[in-house]
């Protein structure tokens, strides 16, 4: 007897349920759960709880450790050609849209304390397909920037003890060009890191409350030399005048913003942390200082490392691949030896980041893995470790596996769309769940001011990314802008909240997940094609997956009793809440 049987017992059973997917689509797909469902009945289909032991000093070193990766190393010189000395604020303002979308993570997190993180919340929104949908793209992109930043941190080594990288790995001229270097170091890492996270959540975050603290040392070594041997002019004059413009500001606040984008990347991580909520002991008091606590201590620390960098070197100077190892690479003044340093350094950070987010992955797909919209083995925590031990080695060995022998350069681009689109879904999430009580408010006119905003903020991205430089570009950004902040006021004014968080919520509601939702369209507009290319495959195949399996998986499960997401969206009411907040005083 399983869960499936109706649907895949058979052939001839499969080719029947196929028959009937358009009614089962529109049963499944927009059906919501409740946050009392996703912290009782959800939840137990894991067997064994996740044992509560993190607080929110575990919180903040997994959100440092996840963030504070190799990325800042290359995003520097990146952000510095975009922006000039400004990268400085270009960090800042990447740090407050970070925060932003950190707030809206924080009042799901609190309200509701579960491993799914943004699968969770959208699955108590806007329902099950888009909950999948979201969730499919989060762990695809796990694992593809995972086995990237594995293999990266055989080069980082390789500079640190100075060993040419191609010495580290394994070339096999018969296999395509592409997936011929085969990175055995890269292959360990994964799997060692995958014993760490299977073991125990507890000690996996003294490992990475270790690491964090010798990467953040390698950092601070950094900031100090670089204002040490830097020049306050390097701020205001490039090396060559005549062909780069002077000035802290030499490209304006255009150039601002597209650093900005550029070194939105180096944020991405603290998410994972929202996984970890299950396993929280205070949910209330830790997670709203552990996510938001994360975020603003990392973007200190970028904000130093990119003025001690542009006080080191005029930004025309600046390597834009490797900035900060490149800048002390043959010195013959006796600093060439940094270069080593930063190299370690690295490795240590991409270590962190790498243990972070293995840990988030195997979260994901173990609260996936309970809405049975996957192969519920997926859900199953070890009663002795307390730990999501099938996702985990499933991943990690997935991981492993791409780690091998495909050679994924970490580009900027290529990580990020995945993760702002679901910044940009729980933004929207967020505000959803503020001014509609299903069953009893008109979802309508927040529907359809969130539909309204997203527009006019894509049409602003579009113009602002693609029209010529001039007055009528000003003119229509100026105009759409005002358009934007109109529909905001009105619907504040005019909608009211339907419900109040009990504990944290969102300040300034609606205005903060308005602004992010904003900014994470603003930062999607500045990405390149291919990588809205690869979201498109991958969405595409997520769709494939989720009506020849993932749908009549979902349909099975409530036939047979295990499903509670029968209603449709907007026949559920605030049930439960009692028992919703005293499940967070565990």
């Amino acid at each position: 007897m399983g869960s499936h049987g109706s649907s895949f017992s058979s052939l001839p059973a499969y080719l029947r349920a196929l028959a009937h997917t358009p009614t089962r689509l529109a049963r499944r797909a927009g059906s919501v759960s409740t946050s009392f469902a996703e912290l009782s009945q959800v939840r137990a289909r894991s067997g064994p709880d996740m044992r509560r032991t993190l607080r929110w000093f575990d919180l903040v070193g997994l959100g440092v450790g996840g963030m504070v990766g190799a990325g800042v190393f290359v995003t520097t010189g990146s952000g510095a050609h975009s922006a000039g000395p400004a990268v400085i604020l270009s960090y800042a303002i990447a740090g407050l849209c970070a925060l932003l979308s950190a707030f809206c993570y924080t009042e799901f997190a609190v309200d509701m304390p579960v491993a799914g993180g943004a699968f969770s919340y959208l699955r108590v929104t806007f329902g099950e397909f888009a909950a999948f949908m979201t969730g499919a793209n989060l762990v695809m992109d796990y694992v593809m920037s995972n086995a990237a930043v594995a293999r990266s941190f055989t080069s980082y080594l390789g500079t640190a003890i100075g060993i040419p990288t191609a010495k580290w790995r394994l070339t096999v001229p018969s296999l395509p060009h592409g997936f011929n270097e085969i990175d055995i170091v890269a292959v360990v890492v994964v799997l060692i890191i995958t014993l760490i996270i299977c073991y125990s959540t507890r000690e996996s975050s003294v490992l990475n409350m270790v690491l964090t603290a010798l990467h953040i040392l390698f950092i601070v070594f950094v900031i100090l030399v670089g204002f040490w041997l830097g020049n306050w002019r390097n701020l205001t004059e490039p090396e060559d005048p005549k062909k780069h413009p002077s000035g802290f500001f030499p490209y304006g606040v255009s150039g601002v913003f597209k650093g900005a984008a550029t070194v939105y990347i180096s944020y991405i991580g603290y998410d994972a942390v929202s996984t970890m909520a299950e396993e929280v002991r205070d949910p209330v008091k830790d997670i709203p200082i552990g996510v938001s606590g994360s975020v603003i201590l990392v973007t200190i620390l970028y904000c130093l490392m990119a003025a001690s960098m542009s006080k080191l070197l005029p930004y025309d100077m600046i390597d834009e691949k490797a900035p900060f190892s490149e800048a002390f690479r043959g010195k013959s003044d006796g600093w060439g030896w940094v270069s080593n340093v930063i190299g370690l350094g690295a490795s240590f950070g991409i270590l962190t980041s790498l243990l972070v987010a293995m840990l988030g992955q195997a979260r994901y797909l173990c609260v996936i893995g309970r809405s049975r919209v996957v192969p519920a083995w997926f859900a199953r925590v070890h009663p002795r470790t307390s730990t999501p031990v099938n996702a985990s080695a499933f991943l990690g060995i997935f991981t492993a596996a791409i780690a091998l022998f495909i050679d994924l350069d970490v580009l900027l681009d290529f990580v990020s769309i995945g993760t702002l689109f679901v910044f940009y879904m729980v933004a929207n999430a967020v505000i959803y769940r503020r001014y509609v009580v299903l069953g009893t408010t008109n979802p309508r006119p927040t529907l359809s001011f969130l539909c309204t905003f997203t527009l006019t903020s894509i049409i602003f991205t579009l113009v602002s990314h693609l029209a010529p430089a001039g007055k009528p570009k000003a003119f229509v950004l100026t105009a759409f802008g005002v358009i934007a902040l109109t529909i905001l006021q009105i619907f504040h004014c005019i909608v009211p909240q339907a419900r109040k968080p009990e504990h944290w919520g969102v300040p300034l509601m609606p205005w903060i997940p308005s602004i992010s939702i904003f900014l994470n369209i603003f930062l999607l507009g500045s990405l390149s094609g291919p990588s809205y290319l690869r979201f498109g495959f991958f969405s595409a195949l997520a769709v494939l997956v989720y009506v020849f399996y993932s749908v009549h998986a979902s349909f099975d499960a409530e036939e047979d009793g295990f499903d509670d997401l029968g209603q449709k969206n907007g026949e559920i009411s605030m049930e439960s809440k009692e028992i919703d907040q005293e499940s967070l005083k565990v």
